[in-house]
């Protein structure tokens, strides 16, 4: 079964020169494979939902409708978490640029975007409170405001700068292709 949102559709090592590598760009894409953490966490949480799977059906044989039904309840909570993982980062079209968070989902039309730049900052390491000095690649919006997308030391790019370099290379020319353009 394809999973396209763990793929990246294209070998961005083959292709460096090529800013934005894809036929079309009207849909969502994220222009960097997820890294190592991401996939990770997301196995891990499978891994844990295949063994309440089958504590669900052993419940279920046992008789017990109320507990399995519960079961299986948690179990999709934890396929659905994982999935939601695998999906946050960084996708671009030709509408904007889609942030994707574990809790919700910000998108910004490239007209609302002023710039898309790299910057040395205090940034998060693995998302947990702990910060140390890193790299970010930050969204400023024309009303002045500021949002960090990704940082070097996030679940896809952590141990992997040359990764986080490509990829904030190619979301800068996807910025500048369509906001020079409105």
């Amino acid at each position: 079964m394809p999973l396209p949102f763990l793929t990246a559709d294209h070998d961005f090592e083959a292709d460096d020169d090529i800013a934005l590598p894809f036929d079309d760009h009207d849909q969502w894409r994220r222009p960097y494979r997820p890294g190592p953490w991401r996939v990770g966490i997301a196995a891990l949480a499978l891994l844990l939902a295949s063994f309440v799977l089958l504590a669900a059906v052993i419940v279920t044989v046992a008789g017990a409708t109320g507990g399995a039904l519960f079961t299986f309840g948690v179990a999709a909570l934890v396929i659905g978490a994982a999935l939601r993982v695998l999906r946050m980062g960084v996708w671009v079209s030709r509408a904007g640029l889609r942030h994707v968070s574990f809790f919700s989902t910000r998108t910004v039309p490239w007209a609302q975007a002023a710039a898309v730049r790299t910057t040395q900052q205090p940034v998060r390491w693995l998302g947990l409170p702990r910060t140390v000095q890193g790299q970010a690649l930050v969204l400023v919006r024309r009303d002045g405001e500021q949002a960090p997308l990704l940082t070097d030391h996030n679940a896809d790019f952590l141990s992997r700068v040359e990764a986080f370099d490509r990829a904030a290379d190619t979301i800068e020319a996807w910025n500048a292709e369509y906001a020079g353009a409105h």
